[in-house]
């Protein structure tokens, strides 16, 4: 496990190396925020804003998705992975807000998981994006890189890596640190295809010195 000042170095080089890290998904307000991250389980943020650029359009309020056939809205969203059971909770969605929050997206996390399709990682991003709220929301770049390097443990759940990265990370830089670990995880860390030979946390990294003997023993 990497120590407290590791970790500050590991925070401070994905700065250098992605300092205008940001939200990647395509909105103007907290609701359309929370419709495309809901839109976005198991499914790419390219991909999302293919598909939001013409949802946008033709739907702006949460009334305007209640006022089409369910039909309608999964042909709307169709190209997206789920989107069945997508479409279903966005119209649920939409209907807990008017009924609920008098059509406003609620700034409480505990009150965003309430909303159908909405767990604690998309309620971690809405506040931490649309309200400025600091959060640190966990996805799968997060959890893989929090885990390479050692700032969490292999079997630590989705939510042990939150509580871990909130207790070594300063609350303040909570929300940018999780898109820093988004962009180190998606541009450079990859799933299948790591960047570990021009990585400068590859001193740090238990995953990438692994490798990097597994790749020299190959090679002969």
């Amino acid at each position: 496990m990497l120590k407290n000042t590791e970790i500050r170095y590991c925070l401070d080089q994905m700065s250098e190396m992605f300092p205008e890290a940001h939200c990647e998904l395509n909105h103007t307000n907290p609701f359309e925020l929370i419709i495309a991250v809901s839109l976005s389980a198991q499914c790419t943020d390219k991909l999302v804003n293919k598909v939001t650029k013409d949802l946008f359009q033709k739907y702006k309020t949460p009334g305007d998705y209640l006022q089409v056939s369910i039909e309608e809205l999964q042909s709307d969203i169709r190209s997206i992975g789920l989107y069945r059971n997508k479409a279903k909770n966005i119209q649920s969605l939409c209907r807990m807000v008017l009924d609920e929050y008098g059509g406003e997206i609620p700034m409480d996390r505990d009150e965003l998981t309430k909303l159908p399709g909405v767990g604690r990682k998309t309620a971690n991003v809405v506040v931490s994006v649309a309200f400025n709220i600091p959060a640190i929301a966990v996805d799968t770049h997060v959890e893989r890189v929090s885990k390479r390097l050692g700032i969490c443990r292999w079997k630590d759940s989705v939510l042990e890596v939150e509580k871990t990265l909130m207790r070594k990370i300063p609350a303040e830089e909570w929300s940018v640190t999780h898109h820093r670990l988004i962009f180190f995880g998606r541009y450079h860390c990859k799933a299948q295809n790591p960047q570990c030979p021009s990585c400068p946390l590859l001193e740090l990294c238990r995953e990438g010195k692994k490798r990097m003997k597994a790749k020299a023993v190959i090679n002969g």
